[in-house]
């Protein structure tokens, strides 16, 4: 598929009545195991960006998040959303800047969020973020295909509790254009449920974040568009590095290894 098509393919699996696994590769391996696996879309990690680079999570500057999901969109022929993170612009030149560097890495979606980037815990006024969710609608407006722009709002992310402040915030990205609407941090059905029945957008639910007690079944019955798993995958992947590290310098042993796969069957290569 070309990036024309491929924007349209990715707009249609959110409208299509029943909620797809978006999982987040975090490099061209990852992203090639997945596309393997089935998966529709895929969608990069800024967390994995950090942990690949050897860095503490929310380190990776834009021109690493973009190099990153240059090499996963080449990876596969999948379409490819990026976490763009607070999309690194000071203004909506730079917020504008940030779509356009995606969209030329070959990515069909990207993603825009009211935490400061650098700061997570700290977040842009009301105003000032719903002025940079349109400042990004308005950058994927002038793009020649369709990108899809999810809206994000951190709080429950980072600790503020307060759902009623939530949905406030993601009423106005929705009202703002963007396509899809995020709440990371939430846990328990009621807030999902809330969550969708506020907006009239596709809604992006966070699984596997203190919330497994929550599966695909439930989000079908919620009426949730998307489901991903930020850097869950990632982060079993490098536990299981590190018990099989732990194995050796503990034991001596090397019972990890009994039963391993060749890698190649898994990437298809």
């Amino acid at each position: 598929m070309n990036q024309i098509e491929k924007g349209d393919a990715f707009l249609a699996l959110h409208q299509r009545g029943a909620p797809f696994v978006i999982p987040n590769p975090w490099d061209a391996g990852s992203a090639r195991m997945m596309a393997v696996k089935g998966f529709e879309a895929l969608a990069t990690t800024s967390a994995g960006v950090d942990h690949v680079h050897g860095l503490r999570s929310g380190s990776a500057g834009r021109d690493q998040i973009i190099a990153n999901a240059r090499d996963i969109v080449a990876a596969t022929e999948l379409p490819v959303s990026v976490d763009l993170e607070d999309c690194f612009g000071s203004d909506e030149d730079g917020i504008a800047e940030t779509i356009r560097l995606a969209a030329d890495a070959g990515a069909v979606g990207g993603s825009i969020e009211d935490s400061i980037w650098g700061n997570p815990s700290e977040f842009y006024a009301f105003d000032v973020a719903v002025a940079r969710v349109r400042a990004a609608v308005a950058a994927v407006a002038a793009l020649p295909f369709k990108f899809t722009l999810t809206a994000r709002c951190e709080f429950m992310l980072y600790g503020h509790a307060d759902l009623d402040a939530t949905i406030e915030r993601l009423r106005a990205y929705a009202e703002a254009g963007a396509d899809v609407i995020f709440a990371p941090g939430i846990r328990t059905r009621e807030q999902v449920e809330a969550v969708v029945d506020s907006v009239d957008k596709p809604v992006n639910v966070l699984l596997g974040l203190s919330n497994t007690a929550l599966d695909m079944a439930d989000m079908h019955r919620l009426g949730v568009a998307r489901v991903s798993l930020g850097s869950g995958i990632h982060t079993a992947a490098m536990k299981a590095a590190a018990d099989a590290l732990d194995e050796i310098r503990e034991r001596g042993s090397f019972g990890f290894t009994t039963g391993l796969p060749k890698v190649d069957s898994l990437l298809g290569v």
